[in-house]
């Protein structure tokens, strides 16, 4: 069950889409949405903030305000119009810390909502990373195209074997039970676990038909280089509506770094894209 969902709230007025987003999943279920915006303090090297005025660093935290309480008003009258259960949190977050504070916040919440980066525009990259490795949650990012709310007519679960995908799948069954068709898809190539059971998808398919998830086994090759654009044809050819993976990372000096499908996916997702590590 989806019973709270936790949206990230950004402060230009193009990067609604998410808030609308997140909006119409907490009105399929039923779900409290509660909303966080960050108000920044400027954030430069110490030496630097020696050299700027107090005057206008203080000018710059109050147009960051300024700004984040902009996009709490919209939010408020957004969640009026759908008249769902909504609260909202102003946090002012020390120096680049509020990935951190948002990831921690979302462990308390069934699900976050994103937006995505834009090219040579808003990047928040270090929002949805922090998120999903360290909330133990799930999260969907919101294409910046995106214009609809949550459709469930078709959705494409990438099914590899692995424990993330795995988890992926688990996580999104609220949404799977609900949606009007569902394909398992298979990439095949040399990284997919060669098991029988696991590459055919026959046993997790199994599961999903328990929960009584319509849900058909669709296999294509690809080339491991070319895994995300494989999928996103597919999902373009099916008319997908959402996607459902695992989001696939690696440990470097402390820090996990993307995996080259999930970050692809990240970079050139066409629709919603549902994430789980």
């Amino acid at each position: 069950m989806i019973k709270d969902i936790i949206v990230h709230l950004e402060h230009q007025a193009a990067r609604d889409p998410a808030r609308d987003f997140a909006v119409t999943i907490a009105e399929t279920f039923d779900a409290h949405l509660a909303a966080v915006a960050f108000a920044y303090a400027p954030d430069f090297p110490g030496y630097v903030m020696l050299e700027i005025p107090p005057d206008i660093v203080a000018q710059m935290m109050a147009e960051s305000e300024k700004a984040a309480l902009a996009a709490i008003e919209r939010f408020e009258a957004a969640a009026r119009r759908s008249r769902i259960s909504a609260e909202h949190r102003l946090l002012k977050p020390v120096g680049a810390s509020a990935p951190a504070v948002l990831s921690t916040l979302a462990r308390r919440f069934d699900l976050g909502v994103f937006m995505q980066s834009e090219p040579n525009g808003v990047d928040n990259d270090d929002m949805i990373e922090a998120s999903l490795f360290e909330s133990g949650r799930p999260l969907i990012v919101v294409p910046y195209i995106q214009k609809d709310g949550l459709k469930l007519d078709h959705v494409v679960c990438c099914w590899d074997g692995s424990r993330a995908a795995t988890r992926a799948i688990n996580d999104g069954l609220p949404l799977l039970v609900k949606a009007t068709m569902v394909d398992l898809l298979i990439v095949l190539n040399e990284k997919t676990d060669t098991s029988p059971n696991q590459i055919r998808g026959a046993e997790m398919a199994k599961h999903l038909a328990r929960y009584d998830v319509k849900v058909q086994i669709v296999t294509v090759p690809a080339a491991d280089i070319d895994v995300t654009n494989t999928i996103l044809s597919y999902v373009a050819d099916v008319s997908g509506t959402l996607i459902v993976m695992g989001g696939y990372g690696h440990a470097k000096l402390r820090e996990m770094i993307l995996g080259g499908v999930t970050r692809g996916m990240l970079q050139s997702m066409t629709v919603p894209v549902f994430m789980s590590h």
